[in-house]
């Protein structure tokens, strides 16, 4: 089996903002367990703690499984979206818990492995899926789907100016033959949008991003997850996410922001009709946690990292 280590971003101020009282059972989901790492940690603080662990990569869950063995009958792993939390957690009798923690993004493993198709720096297969039983590859994206869906994906997902002109030619290349490995798409980029500009991020990291969004419905499994955890989350329990672009940011920045409002309805309205209470209180107000400078040096990969926290009412 190979090898899962992967360094666990803000694990100092996960520990800080999610805390549990002592001497007491307490519940926690770690809806993306990765390689187990926060979760090692967690338990380790907290004897009285059990764990609920959820992941899309059957590889992680191996490895994360080993690591955990310390705390042996007091985790309990799942192969699954993170979404499907509520359904899980039914599973195991559990109707709510007192802390969850999403770790959202790819992990340094998917990364480094050129056979996962992560990472356009690796000459790999176009494939990009968390979870190796789906069916919907990154080459099945590319090959098959709309100009214009491609065009939206790479608009919207990719934040890539030039999202038109990059379907444009997709759809063209693959007349003459399928795009099989990620030197095609990345020598296809290239060729159809030159390099990045100094400073910017390269045009390929936003591709790659894009597609790999699509694949996995990262965005969707975020809002879906979202709100279950607002649903098992018992009063007082805290949820902290951490988000490694501004798309994923934005959505947990304004859901916390909406479940933390009273009334939502339009300026200028006499009287409210909307009927929205808030779920939510923020202990760090609209802030959010980024790497210490020291955190940086040991691991570069934690300069995009945004952790925000939320606590139920």
């Amino acid at each position: 089996m190979t090898a899962f280590h992967h360094i666990p971003v803000l694990a100092a101020d996960v520990l800080e903002h999610l805390t549990f009282p002592a001497g007491r059972k307490v519940r926690m989901i770690d809806g993306t367990l990765g390689g187990g790492g926060h979760s090692a940690l967690l338990l380790e603080k907290y004897p009285d703690l059990e764990l609920l662990g959820i992941d899309r990569d059957e590889m992680a869950l191996e490895n994360a499984g080993k690591k955990l063995g310390f705390a042996k009958g007091r985790f309990q792993l799942f192969h699954g979206e993170y979404a499907r939390m509520r359904e899980f957690a039914e599973k195991i009798g559990w109707d709510e818990v007192d802390g969850i923690l999403l770790d959202i993004g790819v992990s340094s493993p998917q990364i480094d492995l050129p056979e996962r198709g992560f990472s356009w720096r690796h000459e790999g297969p176009l494939d990009m899926r968390m979870d190796q039983s789906s069916e919907v590859t990154a080459g099945r994206v590319l090959n098959f789907t709309s100009e214009e869906e491609l065009c939206r994906i790479f608009r919207e997902y990719g934040e890539l100016r030039s999202a038109a002109k990059l379907a444009r030619a997709v759809v063209e290349k693959r007349q003459n033959g399928f795009f099989g490995t990620t030197a095609d798409l990345v020598k296809l980029c290239d060729e159809t949008l030159g390099k990045s500009a100094p400073g910017k991020l390269p045009i390929p990291t936003l591709v790659f991003q894009a597609l790999r969004i699509a694949v996995n419905r990262e965005l969707e499994q975020l809002e879906e997850g979202l709100a279950s955890s607002l649903e098992l989350l018992k009063s007082g329990g805290r949820i902290v996410v951490i988000s490694f672009h501004s798309l994923e940011d934005r959505i947990v920045k304004e859901f916390f922001r909406r479940e933390s409002t009273g009334c939502i309805c339009p300026p200028g309205l006499p009287v409210c009709c909307c009927g929205h209470k808030a779920l939510l209180e923020l202990p760090l107000r609209s802030k959010a946690v980024t790497a210490s400078k020291e955190e940086l040096k040991n691991n570069p990969r934690a300069a995009c990292a945004k952790l925000r926290v939320a606590e139920k009412l």
